[in-house]
Protein backbone atom coordinates (compact mmCIF):
# COMPACT_ATOMS: atom_id res chain seq x y z
CA UNK A 1 0.00 0.00 0.00
CA UNK A 2 3.05 2.27 1.16
CA UNK A 3 4.47 1.52 -2.73
CA UNK A 4 1.45 2.31 -4.47
CA UNK A 5 0.83 5.63 -2.56
CA UNK A 6 4.93 6.41 -3.22
CA UNK A 7 4.34 5.89 -6.72
CA UNK A 8 1.18 7.94 -7.00
CA UNK A 9 3.15 10.93 -5.73
CA UNK A 10 5.84 10.34 -8.24
CA UNK A 11 2.97 10.20 -11.06
CA UNK A 12 1.76 13.21 -10.03
CA UNK A 13 5.17 15.64 -9.59
CA UNK A 14 6.13 14.11 -12.80
CA UNK A 15 2.68 15.54 -14.30
CA UNK A 16 3.01 18.67 -12.82
CA UNK A 17 6.82 19.31 -13.72
CA UNK A 18 6.18 17.98 -17.23
CA UNK A 19 3.24 20.64 -17.14
CA UNK A 20 4.79 23.88 -15.36
CA UNK A 21 7.43 23.22 -18.21
CA UNK A 22 4.72 23.06 -20.96
CA UNK A 23 2.66 26.06 -19.70
CA UNK A 24 5.77 28.31 -18.88
CA UNK A 25 7.44 27.63 -22.53
CA UNK A 26 4.07 27.86 -24.37
CA UNK A 27 1.54 29.62 -22.14
CA UNK A 28 -2.21 28.29 -21.53
CA UNK A 29 -3.18 28.51 -24.71
CA UNK A 30 -0.47 27.04 -26.71
CA UNK A 31 0.03 23.87 -23.96
CA UNK A 32 -1.02 20.63 -24.64
CA UNK A 33 -2.35 18.12 -22.44
CA UNK A 34 -1.40 15.25 -24.78
CA UNK A 35 2.41 16.80 -24.47
CA UNK A 36 2.31 16.76 -21.01
CA UNK A 37 1.51 13.39 -20.76
CA UNK A 38 4.20 12.21 -22.98
CA UNK A 39 6.79 13.97 -21.26
CA UNK A 40 5.60 13.04 -18.02
CA UNK A 41 5.72 9.69 -18.97
CA UNK A 42 2.18 8.69 -19.04
CA UNK A 43 -0.93 8.06 -20.74
CA UNK A 44 -3.17 10.65 -21.50
CA UNK A 45 -6.04 9.14 -19.41
CA UNK A 46 -3.53 8.51 -16.75
CA UNK A 47 -3.36 12.45 -16.96
CA UNK A 48 -7.08 13.05 -16.61
CA UNK A 49 -7.34 10.73 -14.21
CA UNK A 50 -5.18 12.56 -11.57
CA UNK A 51 -5.98 15.89 -12.69
CA UNK A 52 -9.45 15.83 -14.87
CA UNK A 53 -8.61 19.18 -16.90
CA UNK A 54 -5.84 21.56 -17.87
CA UNK A 55 -7.49 24.17 -15.55
CA UNK A 56 -6.74 22.17 -12.85
CA UNK A 57 -3.16 21.48 -13.72
CA UNK A 58 -2.84 25.37 -14.06
CA UNK A 59 -4.48 26.30 -10.93
CA UNK A 60 -2.47 23.68 -8.95
CA UNK A 61 0.77 24.77 -10.38
CA UNK A 62 0.14 28.51 -9.77
CA UNK A 63 -1.23 27.70 -6.20
CA UNK A 64 1.73 25.33 -5.73
CA UNK A 65 4.21 28.28 -6.11
CA UNK A 66 2.24 30.60 -4.65
CA UNK A 67 2.38 28.25 -1.43
CA UNK A 68 5.74 27.53 -1.87
CA UNK A 69 6.90 31.54 -1.79
CA UNK A 70 4.09 31.93 0.83
CA UNK A 71 6.16 29.57 3.08
CA UNK A 72 9.57 30.83 2.34
CA UNK A 73 8.23 34.73 3.31
CA UNK A 74 7.07 33.52 6.47
CA UNK A 75 9.94 31.44 7.38
CA UNK A 76 12.10 34.55 7.41
CA UNK A 77 10.21 37.93 7.63
CA UNK A 78 7.65 35.56 10.68
CA UNK A 79 11.02 34.33 12.28
CA UNK A 80 10.01 36.47 15.47
CA UNK A 81 13.44 35.55 16.81
CA UNK A 82 15.60 37.14 14.67
CA UNK A 83 15.73 41.67 14.84
CA UNK A 84 13.48 43.25 11.90
CA UNK A 85 16.12 44.15 10.23
CA UNK A 86 17.77 40.77 9.09
CA UNK A 87 13.94 39.29 9.04
CA UNK A 88 13.66 41.89 6.56
CA UNK A 89 16.92 40.87 4.89
CA UNK A 90 16.07 37.75 4.73
CA UNK A 91 12.79 38.03 3.35
CA UNK A 92 14.28 40.10 0.07
CA UNK A 93 17.04 37.65 -0.35
CA UNK A 94 14.52 34.36 -0.63
CA UNK A 95 11.78 36.24 -2.06
CA UNK A 96 14.46 36.96 -4.97
CA UNK A 97 16.20 33.52 -5.44
CA UNK A 98 12.82 32.39 -5.23
CA UNK A 99 11.60 34.30 -8.77
CA UNK A 100 15.61 33.24 -9.78
CA UNK A 101 14.74 29.62 -9.70
CA UNK A 102 11.23 30.48 -11.42
CA UNK A 103 12.35 32.96 -13.94
CA UNK A 104 9.41 32.59 -16.52
CA UNK A 105 7.08 32.12 -13.50
CA UNK A 106 6.61 36.40 -13.74
CA UNK A 107 6.13 36.70 -17.28
CA UNK A 108 3.96 33.41 -17.44
CA UNK A 109 1.56 35.40 -14.64
CA UNK A 110 1.60 38.76 -16.40
CA UNK A 111 0.65 37.60 -20.00
CA UNK A 112 -1.95 34.72 -18.36
CA UNK A 113 -4.00 37.92 -16.50
CA UNK A 114 -3.62 39.82 -19.77
CA UNK A 115 -4.84 37.78 -22.29
CA UNK A 116 -7.37 35.66 -19.83
CA UNK A 117 -8.60 38.28 -17.23
CA UNK A 118 -10.44 35.66 -16.00
CA UNK A 119 -7.78 34.00 -14.61
CA UNK A 120 -6.79 36.81 -12.19
CA UNK A 121 -9.14 35.51 -9.69
CA UNK A 122 -6.42 32.72 -9.29
CA UNK A 123 -3.78 35.41 -8.83
CA UNK A 124 -6.52 37.23 -6.48
CA UNK A 125 -6.62 34.55 -4.16
CA UNK A 126 -3.09 33.19 -3.63
CA UNK A 127 -1.74 36.96 -3.57
CA UNK A 128 -4.23 37.76 -1.21
CA UNK A 129 -3.34 35.16 0.69
CA UNK A 130 0.27 36.04 0.70
CA UNK A 131 0.20 39.71 1.89
CA UNK A 132 -2.30 39.28 4.49
CA UNK A 133 0.06 36.57 6.50
CA UNK A 134 2.98 38.82 5.74
CA UNK A 135 1.14 41.98 7.40
CA UNK A 136 -0.47 40.78 10.28
CA UNK A 137 2.34 41.07 12.55
CA UNK A 138 4.60 43.20 10.28
CA UNK A 139 3.03 46.72 10.36
CA UNK A 140 2.47 46.63 14.34
CA UNK A 141 5.96 45.49 13.97
CA UNK A 142 7.30 48.28 12.19
CA UNK A 143 5.22 51.09 14.06
CA UNK A 144 6.75 50.06 16.91
CA UNK A 145 10.10 49.90 16.09
CA UNK A 146 9.18 53.82 14.44
CA UNK A 147 7.95 54.81 17.81
CA UNK A 148 10.98 53.57 19.75
CA UNK A 149 13.14 55.46 17.16
CA UNK A 150 14.84 52.53 15.88
CA UNK A 151 13.16 52.90 12.05
CA UNK A 152 11.44 54.87 10.08
CA UNK A 153 7.75 54.71 9.95
CA UNK A 154 6.83 53.14 7.01
CA UNK A 155 3.73 51.01 5.37
CA UNK A 156 4.05 47.69 5.71
CA UNK A 157 1.85 46.87 2.33
CA UNK A 158 4.14 49.58 0.22
CA UNK A 159 7.37 48.12 1.73
CA UNK A 160 6.27 44.55 0.26
CA UNK A 161 5.22 46.02 -2.73
CA UNK A 162 8.55 47.98 -3.34
CA UNK A 163 10.10 44.35 -2.47
CA UNK A 164 8.01 42.35 -5.29
CA UNK A 165 8.84 45.14 -7.85
CA UNK A 166 12.43 45.62 -7.22
CA UNK A 167 13.17 41.56 -7.07
CA UNK A 168 10.93 40.86 -10.40
CA UNK A 169 12.24 43.77 -12.73
CA UNK A 170 15.72 42.36 -13.60
CA UNK A 171 13.80 39.14 -14.74
CA UNK A 172 10.73 40.49 -16.32
CA UNK A 173 12.66 43.08 -18.18
CA UNK A 174 15.62 41.16 -18.91
CA UNK A 175 16.24 41.94 -22.13
CA UNK A 176 15.98 45.13 -21.47
CA UNK A 177 18.66 45.12 -18.71
CA UNK A 178 21.04 42.77 -20.36
CA UNK A 179 20.97 45.71 -23.11
CA UNK A 180 21.65 48.82 -20.86
CA UNK A 181 24.46 46.95 -18.85
CA UNK A 182 26.28 45.69 -21.73
CA UNK A 183 29.28 43.67 -21.30
CA UNK A 184 30.35 45.22 -17.70
CA UNK A 185 29.24 41.86 -16.34
CA UNK A 186 30.61 38.32 -16.76
CA UNK A 187 27.37 37.09 -17.18
CA UNK A 188 23.45 38.20 -16.66
CA UNK A 189 23.86 35.98 -13.14
CA UNK A 190 26.97 37.99 -11.89
CA UNK A 191 24.66 41.10 -12.67
CA UNK A 192 21.96 39.39 -10.81
CA UNK A 193 24.17 38.45 -7.29
CA UNK A 194 24.66 42.00 -7.45
CA UNK A 195 21.67 43.28 -8.01
CA UNK A 196 20.20 41.50 -5.00
CA UNK A 197 22.21 42.65 -2.59
CA UNK A 198 21.37 46.97 -4.00
CA UNK A 199 17.88 45.16 -3.58
CA UNK A 200 18.51 44.28 0.04
CA UNK A 201 19.68 47.81 0.80
CA UNK A 202 17.15 49.71 -1.14
CA UNK A 203 14.66 48.45 1.58
CA UNK A 204 16.93 48.84 4.48
CA UNK A 205 17.41 52.36 3.63
CA UNK A 206 13.52 53.29 3.44
CA UNK A 207 13.33 51.49 6.62
CA UNK A 208 16.01 52.98 8.11
CA UNK A 209 16.33 50.73 11.05
CA UNK A 210 19.50 51.02 12.83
Amino acid sequence: MESESKHSKDTESRILQAAEKEFFEKGYAGARTASIAETAGVTHAMLHYYFRTKDRLFEKIISGKMGLLKDMLLSAIGDNDLPLEERIRQGVERHFDFISANRNLPRFIVNEITSHPDRIRIMEMSTRDIADSLLKNLHAEIDEYAAQGHCKKVDALMLLIDIVSLNVFPFMAAPIVKGAIGNRFENYDEFLALRKKENVETILNKLKIH
